[in-house]
């Protein structure tokens, strides 16, 4: 390790083919990481420009609603016809933000299972050729070595369940949400 706290980069490449390797891999994980961030950039940016048009829209249209007023009655009127589809608008605004919340990270979370696997073969192949060159009666440190391998695979393993687990979850509460909000506004109409 150096004063940065990074492994030495002479002991994880034997040969120049292998770090040309490394390198390619790195820049195609940064470019894929990047695209889907600015994927999801853009589709934020579009959800959100067209809410602020119909919102515009919506507000140009109460205004002049507003201006044609007779009377008491017909502002009553006005404020509930007005009220639900704002609700509507909404829901379908927080809907399609969490739809591209929710997309964005199930993409991260393919990468970054995708590049934990990488991982760990890569080090299982350098512990490998580190047992094959270790002097003799190293092979408890070696088969300590691949258990606590194995065991940080399974607690990776675990984490991910968890998350897809929790990711479920949230998804499912989130459409739950939704809909009893939809049926409210709905319930609010017939009234």
């Amino acid at each position: 390790m150096n004063a940065m706290n990074l492994p030495d980069m002479k002991a994880m490449f034997t040969t120049p083919e292998q770090v040309t390797e490394f390198n390619k891999t790195s820049l195609e994980t940064a470019m894929s990481l990047t695209k889907i961030a600015f994927d999801a950039a853009e589709r934020m940016i579009s959800l959100n420009l067209e809410a602020s048009k119909e919102t515009f829209a919506d507000v140009a249209k109460t205004a002049q609603a507003l201006a044609d007023v007779k009377n008491p009655q017909d502002l009553t009127s006005m404020r509930s016809k007005m009220v639900e589809p704002g609700a509507e608008k909404a829901l379908d605004y927080s809907r399609n933000l969490y739809e591209i919340a929710t997309e964005t990270q199930k993409q991260l979370s393919a990468i970054f299972e995708h590049k934990t696997a990488e991982m760990n073969k890569t080090f299982a192949s350098a512990l490998d050729n580190a047992t094959k060159s270790a002097p003799a009666g190293s092979d408890v440190l070696v088969a300590g070595m691949k258990a606590a391998m194995t065991a940080s695979n399974a607690a990776m393993d675990n984490m991910t369940k968890a998350a897809k687990q929790m990711s479920t979850m949230a998804e499912a509460n989130m459409k739950a949400t939704t809909n009893a909000a939809t049926s409210a506004v709905k319930a609010s109409k017939s009234k």
